[in-house]
Protein backbone atom coordinates (compact mmCIF):
# COMPACT_ATOMS: atom_id res chain seq x y z
CA UNK A 1 0.00 0.00 0.00
CA UNK A 2 1.35 3.61 -0.94
CA UNK A 3 1.06 5.98 2.17
CA UNK A 4 0.64 8.65 -0.12
CA UNK A 5 -2.85 7.06 -1.15
CA UNK A 6 -4.75 6.32 1.66
CA UNK A 7 -7.77 7.80 2.91
CA UNK A 8 -7.63 6.43 6.61
CA UNK A 9 -5.76 4.92 9.26
CA UNK A 10 -6.65 2.95 11.92
CA UNK A 11 -4.34 2.57 15.34
CA UNK A 12 -4.70 -0.15 17.04
CA UNK A 13 -2.67 1.10 20.40
CA UNK A 14 -3.04 4.90 19.30
CA UNK A 15 -2.34 6.42 23.30
CA UNK A 16 0.96 5.44 22.70
CA UNK A 17 4.00 8.04 22.71
CA UNK A 18 5.55 6.75 19.38
CA UNK A 19 2.03 5.90 18.10
CA UNK A 20 0.33 9.18 18.45
CA UNK A 21 3.35 11.38 17.08
CA UNK A 22 2.12 8.87 13.51
CA UNK A 23 -1.60 9.63 14.23
CA UNK A 24 -0.85 13.42 14.60
CA UNK A 25 1.10 13.20 11.11
CA UNK A 26 -1.71 12.13 9.08
CA UNK A 27 -4.07 13.93 11.05
CA UNK A 28 -1.89 17.20 9.90
CA UNK A 29 -2.41 15.54 5.77
CA UNK A 30 -6.22 15.78 6.21
CA UNK A 31 -6.96 11.60 6.72
CA UNK A 32 -9.29 10.43 8.37
CA UNK A 33 -8.13 8.90 12.03
CA UNK A 34 -9.39 6.20 14.13
CA UNK A 35 -7.85 4.19 17.21
CA UNK A 36 -8.25 1.95 20.12
CA UNK A 37 -6.52 1.92 23.54
CA UNK A 38 -6.91 0.30 26.42
CA UNK A 39 -7.46 3.46 28.70
CA UNK A 40 -7.45 7.19 28.32
CA UNK A 41 -5.14 9.66 28.86
CA UNK A 42 -3.42 13.17 27.98
CA UNK A 43 -2.46 11.61 24.55
CA UNK A 44 -5.35 10.68 23.73
CA UNK A 45 -7.41 13.28 24.94
CA UNK A 46 -5.62 15.81 23.25
CA UNK A 47 -5.40 13.80 19.66
CA UNK A 48 -9.36 13.33 20.05
CA UNK A 49 -9.85 17.10 20.33
CA UNK A 50 -7.49 17.64 17.02
CA UNK A 51 -10.14 15.50 15.38
CA UNK A 52 -9.11 11.66 16.20
CA UNK A 53 -11.71 9.20 16.48
CA UNK A 54 -11.08 7.06 19.82
CA UNK A 55 -12.39 4.50 22.14
CA UNK A 56 -11.44 2.30 24.79
CA UNK A 57 -13.49 -0.65 24.54
CA UNK A 58 -12.39 -3.73 22.06
CA UNK A 59 -15.08 -3.79 19.97
CA UNK A 60 -15.02 -3.89 16.52
CA UNK A 61 -18.98 -2.20 16.07
CA UNK A 62 -16.84 1.13 17.99
CA UNK A 63 -13.90 1.38 14.32
CA UNK A 64 -15.35 4.52 12.49
CA UNK A 65 -16.97 3.45 9.10
CA UNK A 66 -14.22 4.86 7.00
CA UNK A 67 -11.66 2.71 8.68
CA UNK A 68 -13.64 -0.58 7.34
CA UNK A 69 -12.44 -0.49 3.89
CA UNK A 70 -9.76 -2.70 3.22
CA UNK A 71 -8.87 -0.83 0.10
CA UNK A 72 -8.35 2.32 1.86
CA UNK A 73 -7.05 2.21 4.98
CA UNK A 74 -3.93 1.27 6.90
CA UNK A 75 -3.85 -0.39 10.19
CA UNK A 76 -1.18 0.74 12.04
CA UNK A 77 -0.30 -1.64 15.53
CA UNK A 78 2.19 -1.29 18.34
CA UNK A 79 4.13 -4.60 19.44
CA UNK A 80 2.59 -4.39 22.64
CA UNK A 81 -1.03 -5.17 21.94
CA UNK A 82 -1.38 -8.96 22.11
CA UNK A 83 -1.86 -11.03 19.44
CA UNK A 84 -5.35 -12.32 20.28
CA UNK A 85 -7.01 -8.42 20.42
CA UNK A 86 -10.61 -9.29 18.74
CA UNK A 87 -9.74 -5.62 16.63
CA UNK A 88 -6.36 -6.99 15.63
CA UNK A 89 -7.54 -9.97 14.65
CA UNK A 90 -10.85 -8.64 13.01
CA UNK A 91 -7.94 -6.18 10.60
CA UNK A 92 -5.79 -9.16 10.06
CA UNK A 93 -9.03 -11.71 8.85
CA UNK A 94 -10.21 -8.82 6.39
CA UNK A 95 -7.31 -8.30 4.43
CA UNK A 96 -6.01 -5.28 5.65
CA UNK A 97 -2.75 -3.90 5.12
CA UNK A 98 -1.35 -4.07 8.47
CA UNK A 99 1.79 -2.26 9.72
CA UNK A 100 3.98 -1.64 13.08
CA UNK A 101 4.61 1.50 13.78
CA UNK A 102 8.43 1.29 12.65
CA UNK A 103 7.31 0.38 9.39
CA UNK A 104 5.58 3.37 9.04
CA UNK A 105 8.13 5.59 9.61
CA UNK A 106 10.52 3.03 7.78
CA UNK A 107 8.37 4.35 4.76
CA UNK A 108 9.24 8.15 5.79
CA UNK A 109 13.20 7.64 5.70
CA UNK A 110 12.69 6.80 2.09
CA UNK A 111 11.23 9.69 1.17
CA UNK A 112 12.51 11.93 3.45
CA UNK A 113 16.51 12.19 4.77
CA UNK A 114 15.86 9.94 7.85
CA UNK A 115 17.95 11.43 10.72
CA UNK A 116 18.14 8.64 13.50
CA UNK A 117 19.04 8.14 16.76
CA UNK A 118 19.69 4.48 18.05
CA UNK A 119 20.91 3.29 21.60
CA UNK A 120 19.79 1.56 24.92
CA UNK A 121 20.16 5.08 26.52
CA UNK A 122 19.78 8.74 25.44
CA UNK A 123 17.12 8.68 21.85
CA UNK A 124 14.68 10.38 23.08
CA UNK A 125 16.64 13.85 24.60
CA UNK A 126 19.23 13.61 21.83
CA UNK A 127 16.65 12.96 19.17
CA UNK A 128 14.69 15.62 20.59
CA UNK A 129 17.63 18.16 21.00
CA UNK A 130 18.50 17.52 17.16
CA UNK A 131 14.95 18.23 16.00
CA UNK A 132 14.97 21.67 18.10
CA UNK A 133 18.22 22.70 16.89
CA UNK A 134 17.08 21.88 13.15
CA UNK A 135 13.66 22.94 13.38
CA UNK A 136 14.43 26.72 15.06
CA UNK A 137 17.34 26.91 12.23
CA UNK A 138 16.91 27.59 8.51
CA UNK A 139 17.27 24.09 8.12
CA UNK A 140 13.95 23.12 9.77
CA UNK A 141 12.81 19.15 9.79
CA UNK A 142 9.90 16.65 10.37
CA UNK A 143 10.13 15.00 13.65
CA UNK A 144 9.16 11.87 15.25
CA UNK A 145 9.66 11.47 18.98
CA UNK A 146 9.64 9.05 21.67
CA UNK A 147 8.75 11.64 24.66
CA UNK A 148 6.41 15.37 24.70
CA UNK A 149 9.12 18.68 24.01
CA UNK A 150 8.77 20.87 26.53
CA UNK A 151 9.11 23.81 23.30
CA UNK A 152 6.43 22.18 21.45
CA UNK A 153 4.32 20.76 23.90
CA UNK A 154 4.41 17.26 21.19
CA UNK A 155 5.98 14.63 20.49
CA UNK A 156 5.72 15.38 16.50
CA UNK A 157 6.91 18.16 14.57
CA UNK A 158 5.92 19.17 10.98
CA UNK A 159 7.54 20.90 8.45
CA UNK A 160 6.53 21.68 4.69
CA UNK A 161 9.38 22.73 3.50
CA UNK A 162 12.25 20.40 4.85
CA UNK A 163 13.93 17.43 3.43
CA UNK A 164 15.15 16.48 6.44
CA UNK A 165 12.65 13.40 9.19
CA UNK A 166 14.51 13.02 13.20
CA UNK A 167 12.91 9.55 13.85
CA UNK A 168 13.77 8.03 17.51
CA UNK A 169 15.68 4.36 16.46
CA UNK A 170 13.90 1.68 18.59
CA UNK A 171 15.31 -1.58 19.36
CA UNK A 172 12.55 -3.10 21.12
CA UNK A 173 11.56 -5.97 18.97
CA UNK A 174 13.64 -5.06 15.99
CA UNK A 175 11.67 -2.08 15.18
CA UNK A 176 14.59 -0.12 13.73
CA UNK A 177 15.68 -2.35 11.38
CA UNK A 178 11.98 -1.16 9.47
CA UNK A 179 14.24 2.14 9.11
CA UNK A 180 17.08 3.50 6.03
CA UNK A 181 18.75 6.24 7.51
CA UNK A 182 20.94 9.00 5.40
CA UNK A 183 22.34 9.57 8.94
CA UNK A 184 22.57 7.49 12.50
CA UNK A 185 23.27 8.53 16.01
CA UNK A 186 24.67 5.27 17.90
CA UNK A 187 24.67 6.44 21.59
CA UNK A 188 25.61 3.25 23.17
CA UNK A 189 25.03 -0.24 22.91
CA UNK A 190 24.12 -1.68 26.73
CA UNK A 191 22.36 -4.81 26.47
CA UNK A 192 18.79 -4.64 27.19
CA UNK A 193 14.99 -6.07 26.07
CA UNK A 194 16.57 -9.76 26.48
CA UNK A 195 13.13 -10.43 26.63
CA UNK A 196 13.05 -10.24 23.37
CA UNK A 197 16.90 -10.67 22.33
CA UNK A 198 17.80 -13.83 24.58
CA UNK A 199 21.74 -12.23 24.60
CA UNK A 200 23.89 -9.49 24.26
CA UNK A 201 24.99 -11.35 21.30
CA UNK A 202 21.54 -11.36 19.41
CA UNK A 203 21.29 -7.47 20.56
CA UNK A 204 24.75 -6.23 19.01
CA UNK A 205 23.46 -8.14 15.79
CA UNK A 206 20.69 -6.48 15.92
CA UNK A 207 22.67 -2.63 15.78
CA UNK A 208 24.57 -4.40 13.89
CA UNK A 209 22.20 -5.47 10.98
CA UNK A 210 20.78 -1.49 12.07
CA UNK A 211 24.13 -0.03 10.71
CA UNK A 212 23.91 -1.75 7.51
CA UNK A 213 20.53 -0.11 6.47
CA UNK A 214 22.50 3.53 6.37
CA UNK A 215 21.74 5.09 2.66
CA UNK A 216 24.59 5.16 0.27
CA UNK A 217 26.70 8.63 1.14
CA UNK A 218 25.16 8.55 4.68
CA UNK A 219 26.96 8.85 7.75
CA UNK A 220 27.39 6.77 11.04
CA UNK A 221 27.99 8.99 14.24
CA UNK A 222 29.00 6.39 16.61
CA UNK A 223 30.03 7.00 20.44
CA UNK A 224 33.62 5.78 21.23
CA UNK A 225 33.87 2.50 23.20
CA UNK A 226 31.06 0.38 22.17
CA UNK A 227 30.80 -3.19 21.79
CA UNK A 228 29.38 -2.76 18.56
CA UNK A 229 31.31 -3.66 14.88
CA UNK A 230 28.94 -1.56 12.19
CA UNK A 231 28.39 -3.31 8.84
CA UNK A 232 28.11 0.11 6.87
CA UNK A 233 29.65 1.77 3.76
CA UNK A 234 28.58 5.13 5.42
CA UNK A 235 31.04 7.79 7.07
CA UNK A 236 31.56 6.96 10.45
CA UNK A 237 32.55 9.44 12.62
CA UNK A 238 32.59 8.92 16.23
CA UNK A 239 31.86 11.24 19.68
CA UNK A 240 32.46 11.31 23.21
CA UNK A 241 32.80 13.80 25.65
CA UNK A 242 36.02 13.48 26.53
CA UNK A 243 38.33 15.46 24.30
CA UNK A 244 41.06 12.79 24.28
CA UNK A 245 39.01 10.85 21.57
CA UNK A 246 35.99 11.20 19.38
CA UNK A 247 35.85 13.31 16.05
CA UNK A 248 33.15 15.19 18.01
CA UNK A 249 33.70 16.25 21.61
CA UNK A 250 33.49 18.85 23.97
CA UNK A 251 36.22 21.18 25.11
CA UNK A 252 36.50 23.51 27.94
CA UNK A 253 33.51 22.14 30.45
CA UNK A 254 31.97 24.55 32.98
CA UNK A 255 30.10 23.14 35.35
CA UNK A 256 29.20 25.26 38.72
CA UNK A 257 25.64 27.57 40.10
CA UNK A 258 23.61 24.99 38.36
CA UNK A 259 25.08 25.86 34.83
CA UNK A 260 27.13 23.86 32.39
CA UNK A 261 28.74 25.40 29.43
CA UNK A 262 31.33 24.13 27.03
CA UNK A 263 32.78 24.45 23.43
CA UNK A 264 31.93 21.26 20.59
CA UNK A 265 35.34 20.32 18.91
CA UNK A 266 33.74 19.50 15.42
CA UNK A 267 35.61 18.36 11.81
CA UNK A 268 32.35 20.50 10.59
CA UNK A 269 33.31 23.45 12.08
CA UNK A 270 33.83 24.08 16.37
CA UNK A 271 31.41 25.88 17.99
CA UNK A 272 32.09 28.04 21.43
CA UNK A 273 30.16 29.05 24.23
CA UNK A 274 27.71 26.49 24.22
CA UNK A 275 25.14 26.55 27.14
CA UNK A 276 23.11 23.48 28.02
CA UNK A 277 19.46 24.61 28.74
CA UNK A 278 18.95 21.61 30.54
CA UNK A 279 22.10 21.59 32.53
CA UNK A 280 22.60 17.80 33.71
CA UNK A 281 25.96 16.61 32.11
CA UNK A 282 24.27 13.46 30.55
CA UNK A 283 23.69 16.30 28.12
CA UNK A 284 26.86 17.07 27.39
CA UNK A 285 27.00 14.01 25.26
CA UNK A 286 23.56 13.92 24.36
CA UNK A 287 24.34 17.63 22.97
CA UNK A 288 27.21 16.95 20.79
CA UNK A 289 25.67 13.79 18.95
CA UNK A 290 22.48 15.93 18.09
CA UNK A 291 24.92 19.15 17.15
CA UNK A 292 26.55 16.20 14.93
CA UNK A 293 23.26 15.78 13.43
CA UNK A 294 22.54 19.46 12.62
CA UNK A 295 25.82 20.06 11.03
CA UNK A 296 25.65 17.16 8.98
CA UNK A 297 22.20 18.70 7.91
CA UNK A 298 23.48 22.15 7.84
CA UNK A 299 22.69 24.09 10.77
CA UNK A 300 25.10 27.00 11.48
CA UNK A 301 27.54 27.60 14.58
CA UNK A 302 24.85 30.73 15.77
CA UNK A 303 22.07 28.59 14.99
CA UNK A 304 23.32 25.93 17.07
CA UNK A 305 24.20 27.82 19.83
CA UNK A 306 21.32 29.35 20.01
CA UNK A 307 18.89 26.25 20.14
CA UNK A 308 20.91 24.79 22.75
CA UNK A 309 20.57 27.28 25.10
CA UNK A 310 16.63 27.31 24.31
CA UNK A 311 16.29 23.67 24.53
CA UNK A 312 13.97 23.15 27.35
CA UNK A 313 13.85 19.43 27.54
CA UNK A 314 11.52 16.67 27.51
CA UNK A 315 9.09 15.34 29.81
CA UNK A 316 10.35 12.92 32.36
CA UNK A 317 13.68 13.42 31.43
CA UNK A 318 15.64 14.81 34.05
CA UNK A 319 12.37 16.98 34.25
CA UNK A 320 12.76 20.01 37.03
CA UNK A 321 9.73 20.34 39.03
CA UNK A 322 11.17 21.65 41.59
CA UNK A 323 14.37 24.09 41.54
CA UNK A 324 14.99 26.21 44.83
CA UNK A 325 18.39 27.20 46.78
CA UNK A 326 16.91 24.65 49.25
CA UNK A 327 15.48 22.20 47.40
CA UNK A 328 15.24 20.28 43.96
CA UNK A 329 12.99 17.83 42.54
CA UNK A 330 13.20 16.04 39.44
CA UNK A 331 12.04 13.04 37.65
CA UNK A 332 13.63 10.85 35.16
CA UNK A 333 12.62 8.14 33.09
CA UNK A 334 15.67 6.13 33.48
CA UNK A 335 14.77 2.82 33.69
CA UNK A 336 18.11 0.60 33.15
CA UNK A 337 21.10 0.20 35.20
CA UNK A 338 23.21 2.23 33.11
CA UNK A 339 20.60 5.11 33.03
CA UNK A 340 20.54 4.96 36.40
CA UNK A 341 23.82 5.04 36.92
CA UNK A 342 24.27 8.54 34.10
CA UNK A 343 21.34 10.22 36.31
CA UNK A 344 22.74 9.85 39.73
CA UNK A 345 26.15 11.00 38.47
CA UNK A 346 24.69 13.65 36.67
CA UNK A 347 22.88 14.94 39.77
CA UNK A 348 25.35 14.32 42.65
CA UNK A 349 28.03 16.83 40.04
CA UNK A 350 25.23 19.12 39.33
CA UNK A 351 24.71 19.36 43.31
CA UNK A 352 27.89 18.44 44.51
CA UNK A 353 27.84 18.49 48.49
CA UNK A 354 24.16 17.91 48.73
CA UNK A 355 21.52 15.44 50.43
CA UNK A 356 20.72 13.34 46.92
CA UNK A 357 17.29 10.65 47.80
CA UNK A 358 16.32 8.51 44.79
CA UNK A 359 12.86 6.75 44.88
CA UNK A 360 12.79 4.35 42.33
CA UNK A 361 10.15 2.35 40.54
CA UNK A 362 11.83 -0.92 38.47
CA UNK A 363 10.07 -1.89 35.17
CA UNK A 364 9.33 -4.71 33.88
CA UNK A 365 9.56 -8.46 36.01
CA UNK A 366 12.15 -9.67 32.88
CA UNK A 367 14.17 -6.40 33.38
CA UNK A 368 14.40 -6.85 36.91
CA UNK A 369 15.60 -10.25 36.77
CA UNK A 370 17.88 -9.77 34.18
CA UNK A 371 20.00 -6.87 35.80
CA UNK A 372 18.48 -6.76 39.72
CA UNK A 373 22.36 -6.88 40.78
CA UNK A 374 23.58 -3.79 38.04
CA UNK A 375 20.61 -2.10 39.28
CA UNK A 376 21.58 -2.11 43.14
CA UNK A 377 25.28 -1.11 42.24
CA UNK A 378 24.07 2.09 40.79
CA UNK A 379 21.58 3.29 43.32
CA UNK A 380 24.20 2.67 45.84
CA UNK A 381 26.10 5.31 44.65
CA UNK A 382 23.19 7.26 46.79
CA UNK A 383 23.15 7.22 50.65
CA UNK A 384 19.09 7.41 50.77
CA UNK A 385 17.09 4.99 48.34
CA UNK A 386 13.45 4.17 48.14
CA UNK A 387 12.51 1.32 46.05
CA UNK A 388 8.65 0.60 45.20
CA UNK A 389 6.93 -2.84 43.15
CA UNK A 390 7.68 -3.42 40.12
CA UNK A 391 5.81 -2.05 37.21
CA UNK A 392 4.77 -4.75 35.11
CA UNK A 393 3.60 -2.87 31.65
CA UNK A 394 2.78 -5.93 29.35
CA UNK A 395 4.51 -8.34 31.32
CA UNK A 396 2.71 -11.13 33.65
CA UNK A 397 4.49 -11.73 37.39
CA UNK A 398 7.72 -14.27 36.82
CA UNK A 399 8.07 -16.24 40.41
CA UNK A 400 10.30 -15.32 42.25
CA UNK A 401 10.83 -12.18 40.73
CA UNK A 402 10.36 -8.54 43.35
CA UNK A 403 12.01 -5.43 43.96
CA UNK A 404 13.21 -7.22 47.46
CA UNK A 405 15.68 -8.66 44.92
CA UNK A 406 17.72 -4.83 44.59
CA UNK A 407 16.70 -4.17 48.15
CA UNK A 408 18.69 -7.41 49.39
CA UNK A 409 21.76 -5.97 47.11
CA UNK A 410 21.64 -2.23 48.10
CA UNK A 411 25.44 -1.79 49.69
CA UNK A 412 25.28 -2.31 53.76
CA UNK A 413 24.94 1.17 55.21
CA UNK A 414 22.80 2.86 52.55
CA UNK A 415 19.71 4.54 53.78
CA UNK A 416 16.85 2.51 52.45
CA UNK A 417 12.86 1.47 52.47
CA UNK A 418 11.29 -0.89 50.28
CA UNK A 419 7.49 0.46 50.00
CA UNK A 420 4.39 0.11 47.70
CA UNK A 421 3.83 3.22 45.50
CA UNK A 422 0.71 4.43 47.78
CA UNK A 423 3.34 5.42 49.95
CA UNK A 424 5.52 7.77 48.30
CA UNK A 425 3.88 10.57 49.59
CA UNK A 426 4.45 9.80 53.19
CA UNK A 427 8.43 9.05 52.01
CA UNK A 428 8.64 12.89 50.52
CA UNK A 429 6.39 14.05 53.66
CA UNK A 430 9.46 12.53 56.01
CA UNK A 431 12.00 14.49 54.50
CA UNK A 432 15.89 14.03 55.23
CA UNK A 433 17.09 15.53 51.74
CA UNK A 434 17.61 18.19 49.36
CA UNK A 435 17.71 17.17 46.15
CA UNK A 436 14.84 14.72 45.17
CA UNK A 437 15.04 12.11 42.25
CA UNK A 438 12.23 9.50 41.29
CA UNK A 439 13.42 7.36 38.53
CA UNK A 440 11.67 4.46 36.22
CA UNK A 441 9.56 4.49 32.98
CA UNK A 442 6.01 2.60 34.85
CA UNK A 443 3.60 4.89 36.74
CA UNK A 444 5.59 6.24 38.93
CA UNK A 445 5.70 10.16 37.37
CA UNK A 446 1.88 10.37 38.34
CA UNK A 447 3.19 11.42 41.70
CA UNK A 448 5.39 14.35 40.33
CA UNK A 449 2.27 16.91 40.93
CA UNK A 450 1.11 15.48 44.14
CA UNK A 451 5.19 15.26 45.39
CA UNK A 452 5.63 18.88 44.13
CA UNK A 453 2.56 19.89 46.14
CA UNK A 454 4.37 18.95 49.03
CA UNK A 455 7.82 20.15 48.64
CA UNK A 456 6.02 23.37 47.80
CA UNK A 457 3.87 23.63 50.87
CA UNK A 458 7.55 22.98 52.85
CA UNK A 459 9.03 26.40 51.26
Amino acid sequence: MDVTQIKAVYFVGIGGIGMSAIARYFLHRGLVVGGYDRVPSELTQRLAEEGAQIHYEENIGLIPQECLNPDACLVVYTPAIPHEHAELQYFQRNGFELQKRAQVLGTLTHALKGLCVAGTHGKTTTSSMAAHLLHQSHVDCNAFLGGITKNYGTNYILSEKSPYVVIEADEFDRSFHWLSPWATVVTSTDADHLDIYGTEEAYLESFRHYTSLIQPGGYLILHTGLKLEPDTRAGVVTYTYSQQEGDFHAENVRIGNGEITFDLVSPLGNVTGINLGVPVTVNIENGIAAMALAQLAGATADEIRQGMASFSGVDRRFDFHVRRPDMVYLSDYAHHPEEIRQSVLSVKQLYEGRRVKAIFQPHLYSRTRDFYQEFADALSMLDDVTIVDIYPAREQPIPGITSQLIYDRLRPGIKKQLIHKEEIPDVVREGGFDVLMTLGAGDIDDYAGQITQILSDKA
